[in-house]
């Protein structure tokens, strides 16, 4: 197994976690109900995904 010889650094180690920071999620616009959703989701309003129906909502009154 490895073993480091010599201790590193915070700069060493912050500059290699530079890019492990979050993401904002991609959001698009249901063209069934122009509810905001999440890219590659099935939308949570109506059921919806590109177009067409994936899952089936009831309906409650």
């Amino acid at each position: 197994m490895a073993h480091p010889k010599h201790k590193t650094s915070k700069a060493r180690r912050d500059k290699r976690r530079s890019h492990h920071h979050a993401t904002i999620a991609t959001l698009a616009t249901c063209s069934n109900c122009g509810a905001t959703v999440k890219y590659h989701t099935v939308c949570g309003e109506c059921g919806y995904y590109r177009g067409k129906l994936a899952i089936e909502k009831s309906v409650t009154v």
